[in-house]
C-alpha cells in the first residue's frame, strides 16, 4: 500500500506552527533582514502588522511586517504596494526569511 504524503510546509522555526506551502514558494532567491528569503505567493497562520514605507534593495515599498499568529515571531513581511513598475509582481507576496522557517516532514 502506498503511503500518503501531505503537501510540503514550512513552519515557524520557533514554534512550529504551519505558515507555509512548499508549492506556494516563488521565488529562494531573496534577501531578508537577515540574510536569504523566499517570496511566497500565500502565507497562512500569520498575523499582518501595520503597513510603513521602506526603502529596501529593490526600492520603496510599502510593506507590512508579518508575524506568527501562535508565538508572535516576526518571519517576514508582506508587500503591500511597490513604487517602481518592475516590481509590481511583488504585490500581495509574502517574504519569509529562511533562518525563521524550517522545512516540515519533508520525506
Amino acid at each position: 500500500m502506498a503511503e500518503l504524503i501531505g503537501p510540503r510546509l514550512y513552519s515557524c522555526c520557533n514554534c512550529r506552527n504551519h505558515v507555509a506551502l512548499h508549492d506556494d514558494a516563488i521565488s529562494k532567491a531573496f534577501q531578508g533582514r537577515n540574510g536569504r528569503a523566499f517570496l511566497f505567493s500565500h502565507a497562512m497562520n500569520v498575523m499582518v502588522g501595520p503597513k510603513e514605507d521602506r526603502q529596501l534593495m529593490t526600492g520603496l515599498h510599502t510593506v507590512a511586517d508579518v508575524y506568527c499568529c501562535d508565538c508572535h515571531e516576526v518571519l517576514g513581511w508582506k508587500y503591500e504596494r511597490a513604487y517602481e513598475e518592475t516590481q509590481k509582481y511583488k504585490e500581495g507576496k509574502y517574504i519569509l526569511e529562511k533562518s525563521k522557517i524550517v522545512r516540515e516532514d519533508w520525506s
